[in-house]
Parts: structure tokens; C-alpha cells; sequence
């Protein structure tokens, strides 16, 4: 059987879906906000726009990276087109049956949504056995976390408990652990290739084994912590640690030496961005500061600048062309950073204020993921080049 292109592989249908949905489920949240739009699902509007980022834009990124990185990693066949093609299938039945969940039974709407990671998790541990390492199959833990915050969700959709906030809350910190984990090593790796590229006798990242650790393992323990509903003062505790140790690690990162390399700067940002918002969201648990702002600087900043930041790459580098972002890319990498300080600001405003600044920075949303979707459409419906290969 011939599939499309984009089955081809991971990283092609996966990181299209990502903007593709990015801009969709933004641009209902922000149509309902404004009035233009009424809600097909059944959750309240807050919730689905929580849950939809998190369980929906995020978790195909995931899906993209992992079925592209871990063959990588493992010398594992990669996934067949058949599988990435059900796989697919599997992810984008559960937004439909979120978005219309207003029609359906909460139990089957639960059946379907929960059905996309344990299928990819079931694949990547055929790969990762391959050649087990503890570094790598620790993924196989943190997408277990995010399984288990979704079934929290659903949980409380079906009336079977009150734990909405917290599934959305161990989601959204379970993604960031991945993003302390993955950003962790790829922002350094990436910026000492740029740099050595650019003059061999550059200075280069610094990583120090104890930051490396504490970094990790804060974030994990962020996140589980935040799935399990522990108590606020030690959640935010660990929260504010784990955000210094992001932000002690990245200090070592030469971030100011790639601020002309837009594909480079862009994983400093989102790296920044993540260290921002576990300290901002520890800090808010522990009395200082709104912890909604905080929340968006993680999920605008953290995993929408980074993901933004590795699925641009990877699509550039997997297709055999040069790393180098497109205009339009690179304009998308900016924009990220003025929407996270725009939603953040919001949080604080009073009455109106707090709508125009919530309906400015999805807009902003939109136009990153938007020029993202253009600039790359034709890299993931195209056959790789026969001449050029990846850096």
C-alpha cells in the first residue's frame, strides 16, 4: 500500500499536525473569547484551551521527536509508514473527540484520547531496547507522567473525581521536564556545532555535571509532584530550585554568541523561557506573584518556543538543507517571546484590559505558527532533495 509523503516519516506528519493544530485550537479559543464562536465541547472553554495545548499541540510535537530521535539514538528500524499513519490517526481522533466532546459520552471521549501515548510509548520501548540506556528510557517515565495527568482530566470530565486542575497543571510540568531534559542537551550540542562552524578556536558551552543533575532531576520531580497533587509549599519549593538550576545550566550555554544564528537563539529562548517559568510558577504556588502568568510563560514560552525551535530545525535537517531559518521562521522565533510578555502582563490587567492582552498575545500565537506552517509546508510534502545533506 502507498501512503502519502507525509507518513513517510515521524517528524513530517507530526510537526505539520503541531502548527497545523497550534493555529486551530488558538484561533477557536480566541474566536470564542471574543464571541464569534460557540463551544462544541463539553469541558468549560478555560479547560479545553488548557487541555488542547498541552494534550494536543504539545504531545504531537512529542510524538514527532521521539519517532525521529530515538532511531537515532538506538540504531532501531525506524517506524514503518503503516505506523506513524495509525499513530497519527490515533492523535488526531482524540482532538476530535475532545472538540466534540459537547456530542459525545465522556467515557468514550476519555477511551479515545488516552489512546495515543501508550501506543507510541509501546513503539519507542521496542526502539529503545535496542540498546537500553537509562538517559533514554526515562522518557518512557515522563511520557507515563503525561498519560497520567490526561487521566486525571478525564477523570473529573466523567465525574469520577474533582482533578482537573491538577491533570492540567502535571501536564503542562511533565512536558517542561522533557523540554529540561531534551533542550538540556540539544541547546549546548547545537550552539558548540554553530560556533565551531563558525571559528574553530571559538569558546565553547560549558556543562558542569552537578547542574546537569540537579536541572533533570528538579524538573522530574516538578512534575511529579504536580501529577501526584502534592502540597503547594513543597511543590513550589522545588519548583523555584528547579528553576535556578535551569537557569545556572543555560548561563554556561554562550547564549549571547548565538544571537545571529536565529536557529540557535531560538532554543536559548525557549531554555530561558523554561528556567523563567518554574521559578515564576514555584514563587506563585508560594504566595508571590499570579500563578496564570506564570502558567503561559511556561506553555507560550517554554514548550511553544521551544517546540517551535526543534520542530524547525529538525524539518530543516532532516531534509537535507541547510540550518538556516527562513525569514519567515526566524520572524516566528521572535514573535514567541512578545506573546509570553503580552499574556503575562495580561494576567495583572483589570476588566477589558485583561481581554485585549489575553486576544493580543493568541493573535501573536497564531501569526508565529502561522509563518512556521508556510515556510515549512513544502518540506514536509516534498521528497528530500537529492543533492545537500543535513549539518
Amino acid at each position: 500500500m502507498s501512503y502519502p509523503i507525509i507518513f513517510k516519516d515521524g517528524w513530517r506528519v507530526f510537526f505539520m499536525a503541531a502548527g497545523l493544530y497550534g493555529v486551530a485550537a488558538m484561533a477557536l479559543w480566541v474566536a470564542w473569547l471574543q464571541g464569534w464562536a460557540e463551544a462544541p465541547f463539553a469541558p468549560a472553554p478555560n479547560a479545553w484551551h488548557a487541555h488542547e495545548m498541552i494534550f494536543g499541540f504539545a504531545t504531537a510535537a512529542l510524538g514527532g521527536f521521539f519517532l525521529t530521535a530515538v532511531p537515532n539514538w538506538t540504531g532501531a528500524k525506524a517506524a514503518p509508514e503503516r505506523f506513524v499513519a495509525v499513530v497519527a490517526g490515533l492523535w488526531l481522533a482524540g482532538r476530535v473527540a475532545v472538540w466534540f466532546s459537547g456530542a459525545l459520552p465522556a467515557v468514550l471521549v476519555a477511551a479515545i484520547d488516552l489512546a495515543f501515548v501508550p501506543v507510541l510509548a509501546a513503539k519507542l520501548l521496542t526502539q529503545l531496547m535496542k540498546r537500553p540506556k537509562p538517559q533514554n528510557m526515562m522518557f518512557l517515565v515522563l511520557l507515563t507522567l503525561v498519560w497520567a495527568a490526561n487521566l486525571l482530566v478525564h477523570l473529573d470530565w466523567t465525574g469520577v473525581t474533582a482533578t482537573e486542575a491538577q491533570g492540567l497543571r502535571g501536564g503542562l510540568l511533565s512536558i517542561c521536564a522533557m523540554i529540561a531534559v531534551l533542550g538540556g542537551r540539544v541547546t549546548p550540542a547545537f550552539t558548540r556545532n554553530a560556533l565551531l562552524r563558525a571559528d574553530e578556536t571559538a569558546a565553547l558551552p560549558v556543562t558542569r555535571k552537578p547542574l546537569e543533575v540537579a536541572g533533570i532531576a528538579l524538573a522530574i520531580l516538578t512534575a511529579a509532584l504536580a501529577v501526584l497533587g502534592a502540597p503547594a509549599a513543597l511543590t513550589g519549593t522545588v519548583a523555584v530550585g528547579a528553576g535556578l538550576a535551569a537557569a545556572a545550566r543555560l548561563a554556561g550555554w554562550r547564549t549571547a554568541a548565538t544571537l545571529g544564528d536565529p536557529i540557535v537563539w531560538a532554543l536559548h529562548a525557549g531554555y530561558a523561557m523554561l528556567a523563567l517559568g518554574l521559578a515564576a510558577w514555584g514563587l506563585a504556588l508560594l504566595g508571590i506573584g499570579p500563578e496564570i502568568g506564570a502558567l503561559h510563560i511556561l506553555g507560550i514560552g517554554a514548550i511553544g518556543g521551544m517546540t517551535l525551535a526543534v520542530m524547525s530545525r529538525a524539518s530543516i535537517g532532516h531534509s537535507g538543507r541547510p540550518l538556516v531559518a527562513p525569514g519567515p521562521v526566524a520572524l516566528g522565533y521572535a514573535l514567541i517571546p512578545l506573546a509570553v510578555a503580552l499574556r503575562w502582563a495580561a494576567a495583572g490587567w483589570p476588566g477589558p484590559m485583561y481581554g485585549i492582552g489575553t486576544l493580543g498575545a493568541g493573535l501573536i500565537w497564531i501569526a508565529a505558527f502561522a509563518l512556521y506552517l508556510v515556510a515549512l509546508w513544502p518540506i514536509w510534502t516534498t521528497p528530500r532533495p537529492v543533492r545537500g545533506a543535513a549539518a
